[in-house]
């Protein structure tokens, strides 16, 4: 399944370094998309332009709510912390970081806190566990992600450590857009570019995810991390 991935990616790397203004504009491009499409998929209802023009020129648009301006900008923040930390062992402390990024001003009441209540996800067969057992869940995930889960390919580790994080849902809410900057976190670790899951994708995303929650069965959803990842490689190699 990652033959042809890591072919592309030799190829890349066999080129590097690239251009300052191709690796530039190829970033813009994709962490743009990236902010569009994660929230999107949660419901903000901001076009693709729209997001470019508040994110770029800090423009706000008319009949959007402030929520999903703070969406917006709040996810390029998150994006800026996970290329900080790159290069950092990731530990639960960051994760929190994360999500305080992602809530800030929004529900700073909840930002950084795992979830106190109990939580249904609408439309799947999984029901996250009880808010008493997330955080020794966590440990449990960062436990199995810096031991057995190094033993794997770093796109079946990112994919599976979404789905994993997905299937504990922590906090209240921003779990699908942390689980996606942990994805693309990992990525970057290892030198590939991010995926971006689209919109248009969202209901076999929610599938996938739900069949890896209920029955341990990840493949069909890392496929899909794969397939996006082509897209994103071939960005690359189509400006080389």
């Amino acid at each position: 399944m990652f033959n042809e991935i890591d072919r592309k990616k030799a190829i890349i790397d066999s080129k590097r370094p690239l251009p300052v203004e191709t690796v530039e504009s190829i970033r813009k491009h994709l962490f743009l998309e990236w902010t569009y499409n994660s929230n999107a998929i949660e419901g903000n209802t901001l076009t693709l332009n729209e997001t470019k023009v508040i994110l770029e020129d800090g423009i706000t648009i008319g009949g959007k709510s402030l929520r999903e301006h703070l969406e917006a900008i709040n996810h390029r923040e998150a994006i800026g912390y996970i290329e900080e930390i790159v290069n950092e062992n990731l530990t639960e402390w960051h994760i929190k970081n994360i999500h305080k990024l992602i809530l800030d001003k929004i529900d700073t009441k909840n930002a950084g806190v795992y979830r106190n209540k109990e939580v249904i996800i609408s439309g799947a067969s999984h029901r996250p566990p009880a808010n008493l057992e997330v955080p020794a869940l966590m440990k449990d995930l960062l436990e199995w992600y810096h031991n057995d889960g190094q033993k794997m390919h770093p796109v079946e580790r990112g994919a599976i450590l979404h789905t994993k994080f997905v299937c504990i849902h922590p906090f209240i809410d921003g779990n699908g857009r942390i689980a996606r900057l942990l994805l693309n976190l990992e990525l970057m670790k290892h030198g590939y570019p991010i995926v971006i899951i689209k919109k248009e994708d969202r209901n076999i995303y929610y599938d996938e995810l739900d069949k890896g929650c209920s029955e341990g069965d990840y493949s069909d959803f890392i496929k899909l991390v794969v397939d996006s990842l082509n897209r994103s490689l071939d960005l690359y190699l189509d400006l080389m």
